[in-house]
């Protein structure tokens, strides 16, 4: 796994560039809001079933956002 704060960026930019509010990733992956925040500051990694749900939400893969 790579750095917490690249991850994060990462799924900032897929957010930003999806036109999504963080409300409305929270309710696509049934997720607060500020667990959102957290994971795009870098301050949290989300759990694995998390994971796919956010690579789902942003149509990408979980490796191309947590592991590459």
């Amino acid at each position: 796994m790579i750095d917490p704060e690249i991850i994060g960026k990462r799924l900032l930019m897929l957010r930003k560039k999806s036109n999504m509010s963080r409300m409305e990733v929270a309710k696509l992956c049934a997720i607060s809001k500020s667990a959102v925040s957290m994971y795009e500051i870098g301050k949290r990694i989300p759990k694995d079933d998390i994971k796919i749900k956010l690579a789902k939400c942003y149509n990408t893969t979980v490796e191309k956002i947590f592991y590459l």
